[in-house]
């Protein structure tokens, strides 16, 4: 567990803008996902294209953070609200204009890329029919230049990003105290986050890269490098050192643990000491 702690200075950052839906801290901009990946966040991306919805390797904008990633953020003073100037009338024209110029930018690309596409599909039809009738070259640079004047391509094929949540109230107390939860937080509620902050910053600090682990039945899955390049080594189970735990369920994650190829980390935040890590690994039955 022992890694090369983590000495970037979070203050030469750049501040990122946060958006809320229904209290999820959502990352719209380009640059603010760039920020947020340098120094060491991953998030989750949730957009998706119209025409292929909810492909894994065809997602986009926006970036889903984790809570324990936003408050590190906020931490590190490195979030800030987005800006307001979409709230007046002048701010909202400028932005349905720059919408629409970016529409039509994008429609004149998507053009030339869907005409070459055409084209490479027609040379390699007919080179392969050429082979076997003996169609001319004349014959295919006449095909070649009806298309040139003869192809359009239909607004309705245009690709266009469709964002899976939608962009809720922006990152203020004020917005956070409208979207609490209307059942009770308790104080087991209010411990366990801390926990899982004090377990998140710690293995950051170390230089790991942490993403959530619902479907692993633990708190985070924890990377040796980019998770774009590494398999998750350890799945993180974030316990309070004076919580009970069941002996089944201990059983159980590190079971599970050594079916997925990863080693469970049970950790405890100790104060002073730190937050103190104990591996399980499933051996079989005696």
């Amino acid at each position: 567990m022992e890694r090369t702690p983590n000495t970037e200075d979070s203050s030469s950052s750049q501040v990122v803008g946060v958006s809320l839906c229904d209290s999820a801290p959502l990352l719209w901009r380009v640059e603010d996902l760039r920020s947020v990946r340098s120094q060491g966040l991953v998030g989750a991306l949730l957009g998706a294209l119209p025409r292929t919805p909810r492909q894994n390797g065809r997602l986009g904008r926006p970036l889903l953070l984790l809570p324990e990633e936003e408050r590190l953020l906020g931490e590190c003073h490195a979030a800030a609200a987005l800006p307001s100037a979409n709230q007046d009338a002048g701010g909202a024209e400028l932005l349905v204009e720059l919408h629409e110029e970016e529409q039509r930018r994008s429609y004149e690309e998507q053009s030339v890329l869907a005409l070459q596409d055409r084209k490479s599909a027609l040379l390699r039809a007919m080179t392969s029919s050429s082979t076997v009738s003996g169609t001319t070259d004349e014959a295919l640079r006449g095909r070649l230049e009806a298309l040139d004047q003869s192809f359009a391509f239909p607004q309705s094929a245009l690709a266009v990003q469709l964002s899976t949540a939608r962009a809720g109230l922006t990152h203020c107390a004020e917005s956070r105290a409208f979207l609490q939860a209307d059942w009770p937080i308790t104080e087991r509620d209010s411990r366990r986050c801390q926990t899982r902050y004090h377990v998140f910053r710690d293995l950051r600090g170390r230089g790991f890269y942490l993403t959530s682990a619902g479907k692993f039945g633990g708190d985070f899955l924890v990377y040796p490098g980019d998770p774009l390049r590494f398999h998750a080594h350890f799945i993180a189970v974030c316990l309070s050192e004076d919580e009970p735990v069941c002996l089944l369920d201990v059983l159980s994650v590190a079971r599970l643990g050594s079916n997925v190829k990863k080693t469970v980390l049970l950790c405890s935040p100790g104060g002073h000491r730190g937050v103190q890590y104990t591996s399980l690994q499933w051996s079989g039955m005696v």
